[in-house]
């Protein structure tokens, strides 16, 4: 694909952004031709990539690089303007966003969306039970039930919020509120788990927690992960690959060293930092 810099010249960056052999449409999760378009601007162009069972991807660019926007038309937040979305070797363009969890797609957003007044337990609780009963109600904000109250117990434990089942969302610290969202989206028990920022906001020591929470879950549940992520350490020490998108396409995918090393990325996105990566 090729693009005009600011000069004016034409760039090819086709041999840096090409995926490996598995096509969209046969990786468990897959993105063909996608376009995002707001009236004149190009949010996301013609980008493709296929994430294989397993792997943890991380997506990476600058401010205003299409990342969001891309998981948004990926989870159907966003209708794509063009271009097919792929899980699990279907097609689910069309379908809208609130099915797609119930097809194995789930996501933990940048800013947190937590029942905030519920505990710990209820908030992963009434998400387990609306997995299982298929649609949510705010009847499930009155019950009592005890439906799904053991396995959100289980997946408490899992992300560390053990201690934490009684207290409300709204009064845990930040990064424990960023499990609980983690912890929220494992609830529907999905093949393919989207990150958005998952350590945004918090301290270096959580962030190094979280950064090993996420592979422990990767590697525990064998699921696929793709997160987009600022912190370059928690990038390159987690990721199997990693697609950098710049203005809208991608310009790279590839191992962490090979992106480390990779002058396109350098001068879109790390400002030519390598010895700080």
């Amino acid at each position: 694909m090729s693009r005009a810099d600011e000069t004016g010249e034409q760039t090819d960056n086709s041999e840096s952004a090409v995926e490996p052999a598995v096509a969209p449409s046969s990786a468990v999760l897959g993105v063909e031709g996608l376009t995002r378009t707001f009236g004149e601007v190009l949010a996301v162009d013609r980008v493709s990539l296929g994430v294989e069972t397993g792997e943890l991807r991380a997506i990476i660019g600058p401010n205003g690089a299409g990342k969001t926007t891309l998981f948004n038309c990926i989870m159907g937040t966003l209708a794509p303007t063009d271009g097919s979305v792929y899980l699990n070797e279907s097609e689910i363009t069309d379908q809208g966003e609130e099915q797609r969890p119930h097809l194995g797609m789930a996501r933990s957003f940048q800013s947190n969306q937590l029942f905030a007044d519920q505990t710990v337990l209820e908030n992963i609780r009434l998400v387990v039970q609306t997995a299982q009963q298929g649609a949510f109600s705010m009847d499930l904000l009155r019950s009592h039930y005890d439906v799904g109250r053991d396995r959100a117990i289980e997946i408490a434990d899992d992300v560390g919020l053990t201690a934490d089942l009684d207290a409300e969302a709204k009064n845990l610290p930040h990064g424990e509120q960023r499990r609980l969202g983690i912890a929220m989206a494992l609830a529907t028990d999905p093949d393919v788990l989207l990150l958005d920022e998952p350590t945004s906001g918090m301290s270096p020591a959580a962030t190094t927690e979280t950064a090993s929470l996420i592979e422990e879950i990767r590697d525990d549940r064998g699921l696929t992960v793709v997160l987009i992520e600022h912190d370059m350490d928690v990038v390159l020490s987690i990721s199997d690959r990693i697609t950098v998108l710049n203005r809208g396409e991608i310009i790279a995918t590839d191992q962490p060293a090979e992106i480390q090393e990779n002058k396109a990325v350098q001068d879109a996105y790390l400002g030519g930092m390598r010895e700080e990566i």
